[in-house]
Order: structure tokens, then sequence, then C-alpha cells
């Protein structure tokens, strides 16, 4: 499966525990970040957020206004392999 390297960081965040939500402001607009622990928040570009829910790899609970992803079994097979790609980049 090919993942660009922006949707291949999402994945990696989320299966290292990041929280990926999306938000909706006054006027209804919605924005997509990751939430770190310490309460930082990371934005994601919302066409990577599509394309992984299309992909089957990430689902949503669908609140309003704010939904919180996770990766779906067909995400977490992939995490092995993203990890790994990860961990040869850093070498």
């Amino acid at each position: 499966m090919q993942l660009t390297e922006s949707q291949r960081r999402i994945m990696r965040a989320m299966a290292y525990g990041l929280r990926l939500k999306d938000h909706r402001d006054i006027e209804g607009r919605k924005f997509y970040a990751l939430h770190h622990p310490d309460d930082r928040t990371e934005p994601v570009d919302p066409a990577d957020v599509e394309a992984l829910v299309e992909l089957g790899l990430i689902s949503s609970n669908k609140k309003f206004p704010s939904a919180t992803y996770w990766l779906t079994d067909a995400g977490s097979a992939c995490i092995p392999e993203l990890k790994s790609e990860a961990s040869q980049v850093t070498h």
C-alpha cells in the first residue's frame, strides 16, 4: 500500500499513542490535529485523514463537534512495516 510520508507519520503517531481528533470552529469549519500527552496539538492535513479513512486504515466515533480517530484492524496490521521503515531512516 502506497502512503505518503505525512500519512505514514500520522499512522505511526497514532500507534505510539497520540490521539487524532477533528474539531469544528464556530463557523462549522473542520480541522484535524494530533494531540500529544503534554497537551500540545499538531495540525494534520485533512486530505491525509480523508485518504486514511477511505483506505480503511482509520475510523472515528463520528462525534460532534469533536471526533476521535483510531487505527482499524487493517491500520494496525500496517504498523510493524511503518515502524520498520522509520527505524531504517533513523539508523
